[in-house]
């Protein structure tokens, strides 16, 4: 299967602020599309929440009709409150995923900062500046939670066009996609190649 024309929307779920992220991946690599951030503080119901993650993902979804969408997993905390929260947030965000019939993907957070920046206790701001050089783009620094998305969205294309990277990569229900040849890997990702 080749790994090119479509378009992936990575999330960074959350319950004060949720990013996305927009890319698409073409035969000549990857191009950036949009990104932002939802602004979830000023709501005091955690029920109110989930229900705005779910439609504001809709809303994107529609926007951008993407073809795969990549979130990232809830990260294991010592506060067990803030990770059911977490997890009900990336639940809402699947959901809008589900209903769309688009397929979804999950990334750890270690995971995600490796693929983008080659070490998996990456800060914020590193990620941010990879995402930048990788995508030839300017991110004012307030959108960190949106780079964050885009990390995600660019770790799913890794991990697809890269038979390694790939046989690690969890689809829907579990399912481990392979896909992709070295070549073709090379050809998508001209900027991580050291010659």
């Amino acid at each position: 299967m080749k790994n090119t024309d479509k378009i992936i929307l990575g999330i960074d779920p959350g319950t004060r602020i949720l990013g996305f992220g927009v890319i698409r991946v073409l035969d000549s690599g990857v191009e950036y599309i949009d990104m932002g951030v939802v602004n979830l503080k000023g709501i005091k119901d955690h029920f109110v929440t989930l229900r705005t993650i779910f439609e504001e993902v809709m809303g994107i979804i529609r926007k951008y009709n993407p073809d795969e969408l990549a979130i990232e997993a809830p990260f294991y905390g010592k506060n067990v409150q803030v990770m059911l929260k977490l997890g009900r947030a990336q639940g809402a965000a699947i959901a809008a995923a589900i209903k769309r019939d688009i397929p979804i993907f999950e990334y750890a957070p270690r995971s995600i900062k490796l693929a983008v920046t080659g070490k998996g206790a990456a800060s914020k701001e590193q990620v941010a500046m990879m995402a930048q050089r990788l995508l030839g783009i300017n991110i004012p620094q307030e959108y960190l939670d949106a780079t964050d998305a885009l990390a995600i969205a660019l770790c799913h294309h890794y991990h697809s066009s890269s038979p390694i990277l790939a046989a690690s990569a969890r689809g829907t229900g579990g399912k481990k996609k392979l896909s992709g040849s070295w070549e073709q890997f090379v050809e998508s990702n001209p900027a991580r190649i050291k010659r």
